[in-house]
């Protein structure tokens, strides 16, 4: 599992456009990953809009965005040519990823506990070296949160 001040171990997951993506593909880059329960929910679809209506800022602080949840490639097609998200979003379907960065929880849902994405985002160097992470995150406000964190870094 990764920890603050520690780097990350490299991963290998499919993306949207029909790619791979790995830690090692950005390299000297500050890079966002944000976890999220699932493609086209309300929350869900609220914060990739904000994370792309500030995509051009966090460019410019030299950061990359990746949104993850557990939906298959194809859904994640759907969502982020709907929302036209200009990140990619990864599908981690083995929930190897979601399990490094521990955002699978037990959690409430109507009242019967399930295992879920806990909404979580992490801010990695251009080393790979996690320097902050937001767990239990609540949408509004957030991505600006993450926008000034990654300005200072």
């Amino acid at each position: 599992m990764v920890s603050i001040g520690k780097k990350a171990a490299n991963f290998s997951v499919l993306a949207t456009g029909g790619k791979t993506v790995s830690l090692d593909d950005f390299k000297d880059t500050k890079l966002i990953i944000y976890f999220y329960p699932k493609d086209s929910t309300p929350g869900c679809t609220l914060e990739g809009q904000n994370f792309r209506d500030h995509y051009n800022e966090f460019k410019k602080a030299g950061a990359e965005i990746l949104g993850v949840s557990r939906d298959s490639l194809q859904r994640h097609e759907n969502f982020k040519a709907k929302q036209n998200f200009p990140f990619d979003l990864l599908s981690d379907e083995d929930e190897k990823l979601c399990k490094q960065f521990d955002v699978i929880h037990e959690k409430n849902m109507y009242g019967r506990k399930v295992l879920g994405i806990v909404r979580s985002t992490f801010l990695l160097d251009g080393n790979g070296i996690l320097r902050r992470e937001w767990r239990k995150v609540r949408v509004k406000g957030h991505v600006e949160e993450v926008l000034e964190a990654v300005k200072s870094q």
